[in-house]
């Protein structure tokens, strides 16, 4: 009988496969503060699978790291909605309860969440988070790293806000890293990376004039609350996308004296092998009912009660 690995703390492993005519997990386990749930649905044809961290949120120091396999299947990953996924405000010191059996590669007191995916042949992964928001001083840095075979089937979205807007914080986190790969047969088809910092602190006004105001996170992404990336591949999505694409290509461009609640664009990525779609809305339900809207026809992939939750 082979050994099972351990898990580190906040780590996953999920495993699901076809059998007859539903899925089921061969493996699907996790260490706090990362909890999975798959409940029993009516779709046997799809597996689902809710992540959720204990607390409500990631604090700084919590290193997450889920590893997925996808063996001639479909399973959507979503979690539980609490509306978004909050990391808390980085705090001075360091938290050694946190540092157990982590990779010695990670930085204490920068949150990191990682997800690497295996899709087989004919199989599809959907990859639907809720956005994430940073609260005050918080420093996060984010990975999904994808790897298809070929007529493999992939939908991957990440977005962020602007934090916490009734208490007046508006793009006033420290750090935001956001990393996205896709490789098709081993090679890679879409790399994309988001880096959202603050300007450096001065300490003294002679520095400050020294080098010149910098201009914060609200300064160059303002009026927009929240930014989403989307990146569709394989056979799959093929509906969805002409849907887009339609819509995309009808839409006029047209000066206005104020910024419109929606602006989104859709391009073709590495020769048609996908395709990466990029919007910001004035608020973040602005776009949350743009993709509910949007990418309704995969209703008929993860079903119809399944899909509505998904952007609830």
């Amino acid at each position: 009988m082979a050994q099972v690995k351990s898990l580190h703390a906040g780590q996953g492993r999920i495993t699901c496969v076809s059998h007859g005519p539903s899925v089921v997990f061969t493996e699907l386990s996790a260490t706090y503060p990362l909890k999975l749930l798959s409940p029993k649905l009516a779709q046997d044809a799809v597996a689902i699978v809710y992540v959720l961290s204990y607390g409500g949120g990631l604090i700084n120091g919590d290193h997450v790291k889920i590893d997925v396999n996808v063996k001639d299947a479909t399973m959507l990953m979503s979690p539980i909605h609490e509306g978004s996924t909050k990391v808390f405000k980085t705090r001075p010191g360091d938290r050694p309860s946190t540092r157990l059996g982590q990779p010695a590669h990670t930085t204490p007191n920068v949150t990191t969440y990682v997800t690497e995916a295996t899709v087989a042949p004919g199989s599809a992964l959907f990859l639907l988070p809720d956005p994430v928001t940073c609260f005050r001083a918080a420093a996060y840095s984010q990975t999904q790293r994808i790897t298809l075979s070929r007529d493999a089937s992939l939908v991957l979205l990440d977005w962020v806000t602007s934090g916490r807007k009734s208490l007046g914080e508006e793009w006033v986190f420290s750090r935001y890293h956001s990393l996205n790969e896709v490789f098709l047969e081993g090679h890679c088809i879409a790399r994309d990376i988001m880096l959202l910092e603050g300007p450096p602190q001065v300490k003294t006004a002679e520095i400050a004039q020294s080098q010149g105001s910098s201009r914060t996170l609200q300064d160059r992404l303002k009026p927009y609350s929240c930014y989403a990336t989307l990146i569709l591949s394989g056979p799959l999505v093929q509906d969805v996308v002409a849907q887009l694409d339609k819509l995309y290509q009808s839409t006029t461009v047209f000066k206005t004296t104020s910024p419109a609640r929606m602006v989104w664009a859709l391009s073709p990525i590495s020769e048609g092998k996908g395709y990466i779609l990029r919007a910001a809305g004035l608020e973040t339900e602005d776009v949350r009912n743009w993709l509910r809207e949007s990418l309704q026809g995969f209703e008929d992939i993860v079903g119809v009660d399944t899909y509505l939750k998904l952007f609830a």
